[in-house]
């Protein structure tokens, strides 16, 4: 479903991306890891075309989306939902106007049937009967779940989680993580979730890729992820700041 080759990155000296390939089956669930500054943003803007690599190239769905022109852009990006790490909520509208701004913008359905994805979309995340509330009214995790219905109103075949349990308690990350399972397996759709949370690696993840200084470090599965004794890896993995040998990225 995705396709990465070779894809490049630089901003003035700092190498970001260096030559990076990998592929995304359909319907997998990868979760991609490393410290701040490796890359892991900067990846996913490529992903969905925000971003033009210095060289290589995306693919999606087969397509090669690398130098292609905005209007062509917007069409392979209906095929991807994004949970931002914040949700992006617009907090003078409702619920149900936040879900289906995009629907109301582009006028091809009805009234009708807007509210009809609109519930449908909302009662997929576990928030039906919250259409008239305010994003200011909501939890943090209702806010996520919001921004989810929003992401997934088309049914897209890729959907895409930053951060998506940043500032949450363990409880409600915990839900939110088995929500993510429960679209995945509902919709089939292609999940790619980037995340320092450990507890979303091990419930979420199908394979595991950890950057490092630009590069795919680790490409694996969560159990050897966690049984590994790369020091690397052991010490991002179980969040230890060794005074004598940690390593600092540029």
């Amino acid at each position: 479903m995705i396709e990465t080759h070779e894809l490049s990155k630089k901003f003035g000296s700092n190498v970001v991306l260096d030559k990076v390939s990998f592929s995304v089956p359909e319907s997998q669930r990868l979760v991609i890891i490393g410290r701040s500054g490796t890359g892991k943003s900067v990846l996913l803007k490529h992903l969905i075309g925000l971003m033009e690599p210095d060289s290589g190239e995306v693919k999606v769905d087969g397509e090669k989306i690398t130098g292609l022109e905005e209007r062509e852009l917007l069409r392979v990006r209906s095929k991807f939902g994004m949970l931002f790490q914040s949700a992006a909520l617009f907090d003078s509208l409702s619920v149900a106007e936040n879900v289906g701004f995009v629907l109301q913008r582009e006028g091809k359905l009805s009234a009708a049937e807007q509210k009809e994805k609109i519930s449908e979309a909302l009662e997929m995340v576990e928030l039906a009967g919250t259409e008239e509330k305010k994003p200011s009214e909501l939890s943090g995790g209702m806010r996520k779940r919001v921004g989810l219905a929003r992401a997934i109103i088309y049914r897209p075949e890729i959907i895409v989680y930053d951060e998506p349990t940043t500032g949450l308690d363990p409880i409600v990350s915990d839900s939110i993580d088995k929500l993510i399972l429960r679209v995945n397996e509902q919709l089939k759709a292609t999940t790619i979730v980037v995340t320092h949370d450990m507890r979303t690696v091990k419930t979420v993840a199908q394979r595991v890729m950890m950057l490092k200084k630009g590069h795919i470090y680790v490409d694996t599965t969560p159990d050897e992820l966690f049984s590994s004794q790369d020091p690397v890896v052991h010490q991002f993995v179980n969040g230890i700041a060794d005074a004598k040998n940690i390593e600092f990225e540029p």
